[in-house]
C-alpha cells in the first residue's frame, strides 16, 4: 500500500542575506524519483559581516539558470520526504544533473525561495545578483535534446576549438544550430543577470554540455544565416556578450552592506537594450536588470516589491529615467506608455553601421543641425556615436531629440502623429566629431535651455514598432493625454493638434514633405471643426506657407500666404 505524501512548506529564512540551498540526492537509476533536502545557507558567513573581505571568491554551490515553462504541467520530486511540484523543464533539468554517487550542491529560484510568499521573494529578488556571482558555476540548461541538439553543439565546439578551419555550414548543420539558438532560454529576462553575475558558465542540453565561453567562441565564424529568424541575431549577441565576459571577471562584485551590484551599464541602457526580452511578470522586466545596473536605481524606491501593480511601476520608471518632468500614462495590462513633455530636436541620424566586434556595439553618424544654434553657434556639427546595440534597431532618418529635465538624449522615430522611443537615454562610448570649442557635443547637452515642441511619445516594449492593430483603442490611449483645445469632437480636435505638433517638430528636423502633409491634415480638421477663420486653422494655414518656403515652393508659398492674409 503506498501513501501520498504531504506537500513540502518552506522554513523562515534568518538573516538578511540567508538562503536556501538544495541538496540533490544521488541515484544510479535514471528513472529513479529525484530526492532533496534544503538547508538555509548565508552568503556573508556566519555573522552577516557587510565587510566581503572574509568572504570572498566563489562558494561550493552550482546556481541552476533556465526556464520554468508550463506552470500547467508539473511533476513531484521529493524534499524532506515531503512533495513538492515543479515544472516538467525543471525536474528534466534535475535529473539530468543528478550524479549516480555523490550528492549536489544547486541554488534553483522555483525550489530555494518560497514564491508564495511576497516579501521574501522581493528579499531575495535583490540577492540574485550575489546568488550567481557567488557560484561555484552556473549551469545553463537549454531543454532536452530535440531537433539535432547533439549535433548542433558539436558543431559548435568544434568551430570554437578551430579542429576545422572551414566550418561546414551544411543546411542541415545550420538549421540545427539556429533550433538551438531558438530555445526560450535565450528569450527570457532573468538570464540575463544569471549569466552576467556567472564566472563560469556550463550550457547543457540534453545529456551535452559545452563551456559558456567555448559556445560563444564557436559561434563566431560559423557564419550563421539569421534570413529566416527576424530579431534573432541582436537577441543572441546581446546574451553571448555576457556569457563571454564570464571568464574575465573579478571573485569581489562591487558590494555594500545589503547590495551586491555587477556594475554592468547604467539602467537606462539596460532598459534600451534588452526590454524586448520576456518575462513571466511584466514587473520581472524592470526587477532582472537592478543588479546589473552601475547607477543606484533602489535610491529612487525602484526596489523589487511584487505587490506594486505594473502600471505604476513603469511610470516610476519613465520619472527615474527622464527626471521627474514628463507626463505619463501606463495601463497595469499593457508594455507600453503614452508620454507628454517638452524637448528640442537637435539632429538626426545620416547613417548606421554595424561595429564587427565581440562587444556588440552599433556605429551611428548623426548630423546636429539645432544643438549649435540652441547654443548660439551658427556652425553645423556632425557626429560618429558608437552605441551600444538597443532591442529596437537605430534607422537612418530617426532623429534625436533632448527631453526637458533630461540629461541625455533620446532617439526617436516619427509616426503619424506621435513619435515612438526606439533609445530612451543613450550615452556614446566613443564620440568622435563632436568638437566645440574643445569640448564633447554630448557635455554640451545640459547647456540646452530652449525646448519649444510639445513631445506626444510612445513607449512600446514589444519586438516590433508595428501599427497598432486596434486604431480605435489607439486612440482611446492618446485621449488620455489630450492636447486639444476643446470642443464639440474632443477626438478630432486632439488628433488635429497632435498633427500640428508633430509638423512643428518636422519642420523643425528639415523634413518638409512629411510636415506638410501633417499640416495639411491638421488643417482640413481645424477646418471641420472651427471653420476656416478660427485661430487654429490660420496658425496652420501661415505655418504651411512656412513650410512651403522652407521647401523653396514660392508660389505656393505666396498663395497660401494670401489666403491668411484675406482671412484675417
Amino acid at each position: 500500500m503506498s501513501y501520498a505524501m504531504s506537500l513540502y512548506s518552506h522554513s523562515k529564512l534568518s538573516g538578511l542575506h540567508s538562503i536556501r540551498l538544495l541538496r540533490l540526492m544521488p541515484h544510479e537509476a535514471k528513472a529513479a524519483p529525484i530526492q532533496c533536502q534544503l538547508f538555509n545557507y548565508s552568503l556573508r558567513g556566519k555573522y552577516e559581516q557587510p565587510d566581503l573581505d572574509d568572504h570572498t571568491g566563489t562558494h561550493l554551490y552550482e546556481a541552476l539558470s533556465y526556464v520554468w515553462g508550463d506552470s500547467d504541467k508539473l511533476q513531484s520530486i521529493s524534499i524532506d520526504n515531503h512533495d513538492f511540484p515543479v515544472t516538467v523543464n525543471l525536474y528534466a533539468a534535475l535529473s539530468h544533473l543528478r550524479d549516480c554517487t555523490i550528492e549536489r550542491i544547486i541554488w534553483v529560484d522555483a525550489v530555494c525561495i518560497n514564491q508564495a510568499d511576497w516579501e521574501e521573494r522581493g528579499r531575495q529578488v535583490q540577492l540574485m545578483a550575489e546568488i550567481y556571482s557567488k557560484a561555484n558555476r552556473v549551469v545553463v540548461w537549454l531543454g532536452i535534446a530535440a531537433d539535432d541538439s547533439d549535433g548542433a553543439l558539436e558543431e559548435i565546439r568544434v568551430a570554437a576549438g578551430n579542429e576545422s578551419t572551414n566550418p561546414s555550414g551544411e543546411k542541415k548543420n545550420q538549421q540545427a544550430i539556429l533550433a538551438l539558438l531558438q530555445r526560450p532560454w535565450f528569450r527570457r529576462i532573468w538570464v540575463l543577470q544569471e549569466v552576467a553575475a556567472a564566472r563560469h558558465i556550463l550550457i547543457m542540453c540534453g545529456s551535452k554540455d559545452i563551456d559558456g565561453y567555448a559556445f560563444c567562441l564557436g559561434l563566431r565564424p560559423l557564419r550563421l544565416s539569421y534570413a529566416t529568424c527576424p530579431g534573432l541575431q541582436s537577441l543572441i549577441r546581446s546574451v553571448t556578450y555576457l556569457i563571454r565576459g564570464s571568464i574575465f571577471r573579478p571573485k569581489h562584485a562591487r558590494s555594500s552592506s545589503d547590495k551586491v551590484s555587477l556594475d554592468i551599464r547604467p539602467l537606462c541602457e539596460l532598459i534600451d537594450m534588452y526590454h524586448t526580452h520576456e518575462a513571466t511578470e511584466r514587473c520581472d522586466k524592470v526587477y532582472a536588470l537592478l543588479g546589473m545596473s552601475s547607477d543606484n536605481p533602489s535610491a529612487a524606491g525602484l526596489s523589487p516589491d511584487y505587490r506594486i501593480p505594473w502600471g505604476r511601476l513603469f511610470k516610476h520608471l519613465i520619472e527615474y529615467l527622464l527626471y521627474g518632468q514628463v507626463s505619463a500614462e501606463t495601463w497595469d495590462d499593457r508594455e507600453m506608455a503614452v508620454i507628454k513633455s517638452k524637448g528640442c530636436i537637435l539632429g538626426k541620424v545620416s547613417l548606421v553601421k554595424s561595429h564587427i566586434s565581440w562587444d556588440d556595439k552599433q556605429v551611428v553618424d548623426i548630423t546636429f543641425k539645432n544643438t549649435p544654434r540652441y547654443l548660439g553657434d551658427k556652425m553645423e556639427w556632425s557626429a560618429c556615436w558608437t552605441l551600444q546595440v538597443s532591442a529596437k534597431p537605430i534607422r537612418q532618418g530617426d532623429l534625436v531629440c533632448l527631453l526637458r529635465g533630461a540629461s541625455q538624449p533620446t532617439i526617436i522615430r516619427p509616426s503619424k502623429d506621435y513619435l515612438a522611443i526606439i533609445m530612451i537615454a543613450i550615452t556614446p562610448l566613443e564620440d568622435t566629431g563632436t568638437q566645440r570649442k574643445g569640448a564633447r557635443g554630448r557635455a554640451l547637452f545640459p547647456l540646452v535651455t530652449n525646448f519649444p515642441h510639445d513631445f506626444l511619445l510612445v513607449w512600446k516594449w514589444e519586438k516590433s514598432l508595428g501599427k497598432f492593430q486596434d486604431q480605435e483603442e489607439y486612440e482611446t490611449l492618446l485621449k488620455t493625454v489630450s492636447q486639444g483645445p476643446e470642443s464639440l469632437n474632443p477626438r478630432l480636435a486632439d488628433q488635429a493638434t497632435r498633427l500640428w505638433n508633430m509638423a512643428l517638430i518636422l519642420e523643425d528636423a528639415e523634413e518638409y514633405e512629411n510636415a506638410e502633409k501633417r499640416l495639411q491634415e491638421a488643417i482640413r480638421g481645424y477646418e471641420r471643426m472651427f471653420g476656416k477663420e478660427h485661430p487654429h486653422t490660420v496658425k496652420s494655414m501661415n505655418k504651411l506657407g512656412l513650410v512651403y518656403k522652407g521647401k523653396q515652393q514660392w508660389k505656393e508659398a505666396e498663395k497660401l500666404f494670401k489666403q491668411v492674409t484675406e482671412t484675417r
